[in-house]
């Protein structure tokens, strides 16, 4: 399983690292991701949601 938004697809982006001496190396950012119960498909699932997709409310959750 990628490390990757089941609702919107954000996923890990290589870019570089710059140091103070200028030293140049490649690194990866990563999203904020949460392992959440919600509602896919009409079906109670666990994936991994961004913190942007929980606050803008596009996350469903179970009802209990």
């Amino acid at each position: 399983m990628s490390y990757k938004c089941e609702i919107c697809g954000k996923q890990s982006v290589s870019g570089g690292s710059y140091s103070h001496s200028h030293m140049k190396t490649k690194r990866t950012f990563k999203p904020n991701l949460h392992k959440q119960k919600l509602v896919l498909d009409g079906k109670t699932q666990t994936a991994y949601v961004c913190s942007k997709c929980m606050k803008s409310g596009k996350v469903v959750k179970p009802a209990k």
